[in-house]
């Protein structure tokens, strides 16, 4: 007996297994919005002092995933392992610094409640297959992803094209579509909004979009093949603009500001992944075709 039909036999042992590894992911996530936005632009910064012949900083301690370690932003207070448990530590601490008392981001155990629930909902959903473990590595991914792009506008080459490499290898054993539907899921989905970006830019003069959008969109393809693209674009903008519009009369957003694509994208193609097939099905049937 393998140990996914161990899994199988004992559905709330893996759900709660998958629960547990979600808030774990999520807090290793809280780690990975914050600092890869930071190592990238260190690494920017170092690459263009070379191309421009200037000498070299002195960078400080090393800064990476890893170290340094934890601290507290207002006071520097190093976070010690039982403040670092998921959701629990947040509430133990009463949302507020053990040293200097400051409030602790709620970000972070939504994250991390997000991560979980996301997991969960996975496991339940496809049960212990390797197609769910596929799956919960995308969405950890696009959870990452729309959290940089909500707060940088930058969705980063290190995040998306692992993702898309992962998707194409993991449908050379077929998990989600055949090979040759997810390669072109990958062409097509670059291509389709590279090709609204030129026009664009030649119609107006301005760039509507970033070149981030189009690679998440070719992982996307490339995740759940060419067939998912339509119905990405379409969920992808209904949401873009209603959101949209929400936030211009709420915060008083005006038309002009730059609003993220990509957490849009990545819900979008996070659905018709999942259910895409069904609800093209049951929009034809609505239609009577």
């Amino acid at each position: 007996m393998d140990l996914m039909d161990t899994l199988a036999r004992q559905p709330l042992f893996y759900l709660g297994c998958a629960l547990l590894l979600g808030l774990i992911v999520g807090s290793f996530l809280n780690v990975l919005v914050h600092r890869l936005p930071i190592m990238l632009q260190r690494q920017w910064q170092a690459e263009a002092r070379e191309v421009l012949e200037l000498p070299a900083t002195d960078e400080g301690e090393r800064y990476d995933l890893l170290l340094p370690a934890s601290q507290c932003p207002h006071c520097g207070h190093r976070i010690r392992a039982w403040e670092n448990i998921p959701v629990l530590s947040y509430l133990a601490l009463r949302g507020r610094c053990s040293s200097c008392s400051s409030a602790i981001s709620v970000r972070y155990p939504l994250v991390e409640l997000g991560c979980a629930a996301l997991t969960g909902f996975i496991a339940w959903y496809l049960g212990p297959t390797s197609a769910a473990l596929a799956l919960m590595l995308l969405s950890w991914g696009l959870l990452a992803m729309s959290l940089i792009d909500i707060e940088h506008r930058l969705l980063p080459d290190a995040l998306v094209l692992p993702l898309l490499w992962a998707g194409l290898i993991a449908n050379a054993f077929e998990l989600f579509v055949p090979l040759q539907a997810a390669l072109w899921g990958a062409v097509i989905g670059y291509l389709s909004l590279w090709s609204v970006f030129w026009l664009f830019k030649i119609i107006t003069g301005k760039e509507g979009m970033g070149y981030g959008d189009f690679k998440l969109l070719a992982l996307i393809g490339a995740w759940g093949g060419w067939q998912v693209l339509p119905l990405t674009l379409l969920v992808a903008s209904v949401l873009g603009v209603v959101i949209g519009v929400v936030m211009m009369r709420v915060k008083g957003l005006k038309a002009s500001t730059p609003i993220p694509f990509g957490p849009y994208l990545a819900i979008a193609g996070w659905i018709a992944l999942l259910w895409g097939g069904q609800i093209t099905t049951s929009y034809i049937n609505y239609l009577g075709m």
